[in-house]
C-alpha cells in the first residue's frame, strides 16, 4: 500500500508510538497504622489498588493484585489487548481466594482496582471498587470511572443528592470490589481513544477528603507530574488524611529516542544497585519505594521480559539464568518453606528491573522486603509463572490438595442429610399430633379438637372435631376454667366420655368415693348451721359460716 500524500506530495511523517510519562505517590495518613494502599506506573501499565481497610489483609490483597499485574507493562499483545485486561484482573482475584484457603486468617480481605493499559493509540480501562479515575483532555476535567458504593447507587436511583454523598453514614460501603467473596466479580471494562497531551489521575479513596475543584485545578495548573502528586498527598494530609491516600499522575506522550527517562525515578544500572536496603529506601511514613534497579537501555518495549517469560528454576542450569555468571553454584531444591518466598521476591525484583516504573505503598513494601504472598503446596517455578504470566493455570489446578476437593462435595452433603432429617422430624411430630385430642371452648361452647393445643409459630396444631351445644356459661365457674386450659383425652372415644361427663354431671369427671359437688353444713352439737352465700371472689368458690363446712366438687382429668 503506497504511503499517504500530503497536498505537496510528499509522504506524511508516521505516527510515533504512544507511551505514558508517569510519577506515583502514597501516604499511609494521620490516622492508619499501615498503608493498605499499592499503586504502580509504567509505560503502557498503571494500576491502583485500595486494601480493604479494618482487615488484616487489606494490604496483602493490594500488594498481591498490583503485583500480579506488573508484567502487563508492554505493548505487544498478539491476541489483542481486549480482553488481557480484565482477565488478569480476574485471575488476581482467584489468586486472592486461594490465599485466602492457606490461611483463614486473611478471610474477609478485598481491594478495590483501578486500571490502563495503553496498547497503541488505544488505552483500554478496567474499574471495580471506589477508586477513581479522571481524565484531563482537551481542557475537560472529568471522572471517568464510577463508584461502585452504596451511596452512588442510591444518586443512580435518585434517592440522594451528589452533595449529600460525603455525609452519608454508609459513604464507604463497597457494593463490588475483588476478593474471596465472589469468584468471577463484574468490572466496568471500557477501551477509549487516546491522545498526545493528555493527562490522567488515579487515585485511592483517601484523595476524596481535598475538594474536587481543588483536585482539579491541581492537575490543570501544576506541569510537573511528581510536583503534582506530591501536593495532592500535601494537601490530604493538611485536611487530616483519616485514610490512606495514592494518587498516580499519568501524561501520554509521543515516544521520542530522548525519553528512555520517562519515569518519575532514577535510572541506574543493575551493579550499581545495592543488595541491602538503603536507609531512607523505604519511608514508613510514605510507604513508597524507589526502585534502584532498572534496565531500559537493555529492554525494549515490545514484550515482558525474560524474567517474566520463562521463571527461575531450582533445577535450570546456572548459563541460562540472567544476571548469573557461569559456573555459580546453584540453590538446592526447595525444602525450605520460605524458599519459595526469596525466589519469587528474586524474579519478582527482576520483572521490576527490566523497565522503567514505580511502586509505591504496599505492593513496594512486599517488593522490597521479600514477603511475597506464597501459595503453600507450589513448587517455585509454579508460584513464579502463576504471578507473572499465570502461564501454569492446569497446574494450579493439579497441585489443589485431595482434602480440598473432598470438602467440595462433602459439605452440601452432610447439609443435604441433614435437611431430609429435619424435614422428617417435623413431619413425624406433625403426624403424631394428629393423633391427640382434647376438649375446650370454642365460639362459647364447648368443642372437641384434634390435635394438641399448642402452636409453631403461625401454624396452629389443632383443629376443631365437634362443636357441641352445651354453652359455657351453664357449667360451673370451676369447670369453665378446667375446659379453658383444655383437657386432654386419650382418643376420640375419651373425649367424647369427658363431654357427656360435662352434659351430664357439669364436671369432666369424678373419683369412685368423691363427693357430690354440692355444698353439705355439718352443725356442731347445739348449733345450728346455715349456709353463707358465696363470697364476691374472682373464683366465686363456695365458701361456710365458722360453724359449716363445704365440700367442692371434685373434677378429675382423664
Amino acid at each position: 500500500m503506497a504511503s499517504p500524500q500530503a497536498s505537496e506530495g510528499k509522504s506524511l511523517p508516521p505516527e510515533l508510538p504512544l507511551i505514558m510519562r508517569y510519577a506515583a505517590r502514597s501516604d499511609v495518613g494521620r490516622v492508619r497504622s499501615k498503608n493498605d494502599d499499592s499503586a504502580y506506573a509504567g509505560r503502557h501499565l498503571a494500576v491502583v489498588a485500595d486494601g480493604m481497610g479494618g482487615h488484616a489483609g487489606g494490604d496483602v490483597a493490594s500488594a498481591s493484585t498490583v503485583l500480579d499485574m506488573i508484567h502487563l507493562d508492554h505493548d505487544s499483545y498478539p491476541d489483542g489487548a481486549e480482553t488481557v485486561l480484565a482477565d488478569e484482573i480476574q485471575t488476581a482475584n482467584s489468586l486472592l481466594s486461594e490465599l485466602v484457603h492457606v490461611d483463614p486468617k486473611l478471610a474477609g480481605m478485598g481491594t478495590t482496582v483501578t486500571a490502563l493499559l495503553l496498547e497503541g493509540r488505544r488505552l483500554h480501562f478496567a474499574h471495580i471498587g471506589d477508586s477513581r479515575a479522571y481524565r484531563l483532555r482537551n481542557g475537560k476535567f472529568e471522572q471517568i470511572s464510577v463508584d461502585h458504593t452504596f451511596v452512588q447507587r442510591l444518586i443512580d436511583e435518585g434517592r440522594l443528592r451528589p452533595e449529600e454523598a460525603e455525609t452519608h453514614p454508609h459513604k464507604n460501603v463497597l457494593m463490588r470490589v475483588l476478593g474471596d467473596v465472589d469468584a468471577s466479580p463484574e468490572l466496568d471494562l471500557d477501551e477509549l481513544d487516546v491522545e498526545p497531551g493528555e493527562r490522567w489521575l488515579l487515585c485511592s479513596d483517601g484523595l476524596n477528603y481535598v475538594q474536587g475543584a481543588v483536585v482539579e485545578q491541581v492537575v490543570r495548573e501544576t506541569k510537573d507530574l511528581a510536583e503534582c502528586a506530591e501536593l495532592l498527598v500535601e494537601l490530604t494530609l493538611a485536611n487530616g488524611a483519616p485514610d490512606n491516600v495514592t494518587v498516580v499522575l499519568l501524561e501520554i506522550v509521543e515516544e521520542t529516542g530522548d525519553n528512555l527517562g520517562t519515569a518519575a525515578v532514577d535510572v541506574v544500572k543493575p551493579e550499581a544497585a545495592a543488595p541491602a536496603k538503603e536507609p531512607g529506601a523505604n519511608s514508613p511514613e510514605t510507604g513508597r519505594v524507589t526502585p534502584a534497579v532498572t534496565r531500559p537501555e537493555t529492554t525494549s518495549d515490545t514484550g515482558p521480559s525474560a524474567a517474566a517469560a520463562k521463571p527461575i528454576a531450582a533445577t535450570e542450569p546456572a548459563a541460562t539464568r540472567p544476571g548469573k555468571p557461569a559456573g555459580a553454584p546453584e540453590p538446592p531444591t526447595a525444602t525450605d518453606p520460605h524458599l519459595g518466598e526469596h525466589l519469587s521476591a528474586e524474579i519478582l525484583r527482576e520483572e521490576l528491573a527490566s523497565r522503567p516504573h514505580e511502586l509505591v505503598g504496599a505492593a513496594a513494601t512486599a517488593a522490597d522486603t521479600g514477603s511475597i504472598p506464597t501459595i503453600a503446596g507450589r513448587s517455585v517455578a509454579r508460584r513464579a509463572a502463576t504471578v507473572l504470566t499465570h502461564k501454569a493455570e492446569q497446574d494450579r489446578q493439579d497441585q489443589q490438595p485431595l482434602v480440598a476437593r473432598k470438602r467440595r462435595w462433602l459439605t452440601p452433603a452432610i447439609a443435604a442429610v441433614l435437611a431430609i432429617f429435619v424435614v422428617a422430624g417435623l413431619w413425624l411430630g406433625y403426624a403424631w399430633t394428629q393423633t391427640r385430642y382434647y376438649v375446650g371452648e370454642f365460639d362459647q361452647h364447648v368443642a372437641i379438637f384434634n390435635g394438641i393445643s399448642q402452636s409453631l409459630g403461625p401454624f396452629q396444631l389443632s383443629k376443631v372435631e365437634a362443636k357441641t351445644n352445651i354453652r359455657m356459661d351453664s357449667l360451673p365457674e370451676f369447670t369453665q376454667q378446667v375446659v379453658r386450659q383444655t383437657v386432654p383425652a386419650r382418643d376420640l372415644s375419651d373425649a367424647q366420655q369427658i363431654v357427656k361427663n360435662l352434659q351430664e354431671k357439669g364436671t369432666t369427671g369424678l373419683p369412685v368415693n368423691c363427693p357430690t359437688g354440692t355444698a353439705k353444713p355439718t352443725a356442731s352439737p347445739g348449733a345450728t348451721a346455715t349456709p353463707t352465700p358465696p363470697s364476691p371472689s374472682p373464683s366465686n368458690r363456695p365458701t361456710s359460716s365458722p360453724t359449716s363446712t363445704a365440700v367442692p366438687t371434685c373434677a378429675v382429668s382423664p
